[in-house]
C-alpha cells in the first residue's frame, strides 16, 4: 500500500469528501486552536481516525515547508483508471464532455499542476499515456493539492485509439501547437471537447497531431518560444471554461 501526505484545509477536505476510505493517519498542530479545523477533526473522528497532536516543526517537515494550516493526513494514493473505466464513466456523463489529454507528459510537477487546474475548470477526466508519462505519485498528489482525489486519471496504452474513440463519441479534439495558424481566442469552443497537450520540449507526437480536429496556439509577444506545459494547459483550459460559462 503506497501512501502520500496531504496538508492544508482544502486538501484534507477534498480527501474527506471524495476518498474518506483512503485516509489512514492524521496529525494536527497541538498548539493551534483553529475553528476551521473542527469540522475536519469531527469528520476524521467519525471515520475512526484519531489525529496525533504534534509539533509545528514536524508538520512543516511533513509538508516540505509549505503552509499546512495545522493539519496533515496520510492517504492511499489514488488509483489510475483504465480505458474501459473511461468509457463507462463517459456514458454516465450528464454534462457536456470536457477532457484533458496529456501526450507523454513526464514531469510529476506538471501533471499535478494540470490536475489542479482541471479540477478548477470542471474537467471530467485527464487521460495519460501508459509509457513515457508521469503517473499518480506522492509528488503529483502534493502539487495537485487535493485534485488528484477529485479528477479521474485514465491511463491508456494506445493514445491514437483513445482519440479515435473520443471522436466516435462526437467529441472534438483540439491540439496545442506553437505553429498552429489560429490562436485559441479565435475559436468557438463551447462544444464537447478534449484538449491535447504535448510532452515537455517535444510537443505533440506526429500521430497524435494527425488525430486532432484542429490545432490552436497561445499568442506570445515576448522573447521566449513557449510556455511550460502546465502553464499553457491552464491558459487553454480557462479559455474553454470562459466560453462555456458565457453561454
Amino acid at each position: 500500500m503506497s501512501l502520500t501526505q496531504l496538508f492544508g484545509v482544502h486538501a484534507v477536505q477534498a480527501a474527506l469528501e471524495h476518498s474518506p476510505d483512503k485516509i489512514r493517519r492524521a496529525w494536527i498542530d497541538g498548539q493551534r486552536q483553529d475553528a476551521r479545523l473542527k469540522p475536519l477533526l469531527d469528520a476524521l473522528a467519525a471515520l475512526g481516525v484519531d489525529p496525533e497532536k504534534t509539533e509545528r516543526k514536524k508538520l512543516e517537515r511533513m509538508a516540505d515547508g509549505k503552509n499546512h494550516q495545522g493539519i496533515v493526513v496520510a492517504v492511499e494514493l489514488p488509483a489510475m483508471r483504465s480505458e474501459d473505466q473511461l468509457k463507462q464513466d463517459f456514458e454516465a456523463l450528464t454534462e457536456t464532455p470536457f477532457y484533458l489529454i496529456l501526450d507523454q507528459v513526464q514531469d510529476p510537477h506538471n501533471l499535478g499542476a494540470c490536475l489542479r487546474t482541471a479540477d478548477a475548470v470542471g474537467v471530467q477526466g485527464v487521460v495519460v499515456t501508459k509509457d513515457n508519462a508521469a503517473g499518480i505519485t506522492p509528488t503529483v498528489c502534493k502539487v495537485a493539492s487535493g485534485a488528484a482525489e477529485t479528477v479521474p486519471v485514465y491511463q491508456v496504452t494506445n493514445l491514437a485509439r483513445a482519440l479515435r474513440w473520443f471522436k466516435d463519441q462526437n467529441v472534438w479534439i483540439m491540439g496545442a501547437a506553437g505553429e498552429a495558424e489560429q490562436t485559441v481566442y479565435q475559436m468557438k469552443l463551447d462544444m464537447p471537447l478534449a484538449l491535447v497537450m504535448g510532452a515537455e520540449g517535444s510537443g505533440l507526437r506526429h500521430l497524435t497531431r494527425q488525430h486532432c480536429d484542429f490545432l490552436v496556439k497561445i499568442p506570445m509577444v515576448g522573447q521566449v518560444e513557449s510556455l511550460n506545459v502546465s502553464v499553457a494547459t491552464g491558459v487553454l483550459l480557462y479559455e474553454v471554461f470562459r466560453q462555456k460559462a458565457a453561454n
